[in-house]
């Protein structure tokens, strides 16, 4: 089964003499620390910096895409070096076929939610979660060393918590707290697998939490060890996604969060569950993820069901991409756990669909709310045809993207008041 990833066990790695790819995730560091530092008297400078650190990220992630041999079947661009000495943690950062999609998705998405859904009070802060936000997504995609992976899944918990409570609507504390009690939840589960999984592994020896040592002799664990700790992975990984019936903290998170916030939850956030089972997964315990295979499988049909008819309930619109989301996200654990190479690179292919696709869906949820205030389906009828009265009038002759733009974009609409 390893063999069907494409870092598949007893692959090698390439290195390079310039750290590529941990440069690609201090970038956006860096850049939250320059918007924490621009004066308060230059505010239009906050964003733009931001949104020049961001770009320069996704310059470099798709260098990154550029440099990529596709016929090496190893991790590439490693960069290997030592943490802690005693157990063996390092800063060990590598890309391979996998990764590399998820790391253009989150170079091309970041930009994207910072122009087009601006926030509309304290810039300075809000862009500065941002970009801690992208460095965290970057790395848990990047890293080879599982603690190290363990770090950065949990970094980006506290950044998308902020900016839900800080720049959401309604009842945003209370989707914001939920969202994070979840994901802590299921991440307890997976840091006792992780260091279970070290301190098995060394057998009185010396402890490492690589990668891919733990992947290569992975035969040293009995067959029901390796079914409970991938049962600890599993379990966070579920929350991420989520998979039905833990999908619960999501269409409150979604519904609650600034649009920026939506489409980095929907398009690279959520991908951390469903990365996670295939490089966690299937990649250490691939007898345990063939055993568990029809547990998950009923599973994400059930959430593609569920999510499908919540969907088509919702008076919300944004709730309603956010149930949708549970059904997308159902055909991709469909595909991971079908266990073979059309379904996982189907699988693959699907999260880079949902993560372009829903984003731009949430994208355009918040524009149409700025304009119109409202995300009552019931109440968003007729833009088409209000802008084709307006157009009558005119006497001029537009498309109907034309009419729409006038409606949404140019016309004068009445103040109202918006709950934050």
């Amino acid at each position: 089964m390893s063999s069907l990833l494409l870092a598949s066990e007893g692959a090698h790695s390439t290195g390079t003499t310039f750290p590529l790819l941990s440069v690609l995730v201090l970038t956006p560091v860096v850049g939250a620390l320059v918007v924490a530092v621009t004066s308060k008297r230059r505010p239009e400078l906050t964003k733009q910096a931001a949104v020049l650190f961001s770009l320069l990220t996704g310059a470099l992630a798709i260098g990154v895409v550029v440099l990529f041999k596709r016929r090496d079947p190893g991790f590439q661009l490693v960069d290997d070096v030592q943490w802690i000495k005693n157990p063996d943690i390092a800063w060990k950062l590598g890309i391979d076929g996998i990764s590399l999609w998820m790391v253009a998705l989150t170079g091309i998405l970041f930009p994207i939610a910072m122009l087009g859904a601006p926030a509309h009070d304290e810039e300075k802060s809000f862009y500065a979660w941002l970009l801690v936000l992208e460095a965290g997504c970057l790395g848990a995609f990047l890293a080879l060393d599982t603690f190290l992976f363990f770090v950065f899944f949990e970094i980006v918990l506290v950044p998308m918590y902020f900016l839900i409570s800080g720049w959401g609507y309604g009842e945003r504390k209370y989707a914001a707290m939920k969202f994070f009690l979840y994901t802590m939840f299921g991440s307890a589960f997976m840091l006792v697998g992780i260091v279970a999984l070290s301190y098995l592994h060394a057998k009185g020896g010396p402890v490492t939490f690589d990668l891919q040592i733990l992947a290569e002799q992975q035969g040293v664990l009995a067959q029901t060890t390796a079914r409970w700790l991938f049962i600890s992975f599993a379990i966070a990984f579920a929350i991420k996604v989520p998979i039905f019936p833990v999908h619960t903290w999501l269409p409150d998170a979604h519904t609650q969060a600034p649009t920026a916030g939506s489409v980095i939850l929907a398009g690279v956030m959520l991908k951390l569950g469903t990365y996670g089972f295939l490089r966690y997964g299937l990649y250490l315990f691939p007898e345990a993820s063939a055993w568990a295979a029809p547990v998950m499988v009923t599973l994400g049909v059930v959430g593609i069901i569920y999510g499908a008819i919540c969907a088509t309930m919702q008076k919300d619109l944004k709730r309603l991409v956010a149930y949708s989301s549970v059904a997308h996200l159902g055909f991709i654990v469909l595909g991971i756990f079908a266990i073979n190479r059309q379904g996982i690179t189907g699988g693959i292919l699907q999260m880079v669909n949902h993560g372009l696709s829903t984003g731009a869906l949430f994208l355009l949820v918040g524009m149409i709310y700025e304009r119109r205030h409202t995300r009552q389906i019931a109440e968003l009828k007729g833009i088409c045809r209000d802008g084709n009265a307006l157009d009558a009038r005119t006497g001029k002759r537009v498309w109907h993207h034309q009419v729409l733009k006038h409606d949404l974009w140019d016309r004068d609409l009445p103040a109202a008041p918006v709950d934050r």
